[in-house]
């Protein structure tokens, strides 16, 4: 029985061991350079006047849009 499933196995196996590999053309993007296209470079950013200090009460506020507001100040 085992026998019977091994030989089962290779014979559905060989086909796909015997296909080629499609040969890379022009049309065929290198994965190098799609990598680099997709990273976004990063920016210089000027720090706030407010860097360093604390920014505990914007918490305070009601909304997350009006947290995320009061908190840029501080980055």
């Amino acid at each position: 029985m085992k026998c019977i499933v091994l030989i089962a196995l290779i014979a559905l196996g060989l086909p796909a061991l015997a296909q080629d590999k499609p040969a890379a053309g022009p049309e065929s993007p290198k994965p190098a350079a799609s990598q680099d296209a997709a990273k976004p470079k990063p920016v210089a950013r000027k720090h706030g006047p407010k860097r360093g200090e604390d920014a505990r009460q914007c918490l305070e506020k009601t909304s997350n849009t009006e947290v995320i507001k009061c908190a840029e100040e501080y980055l």
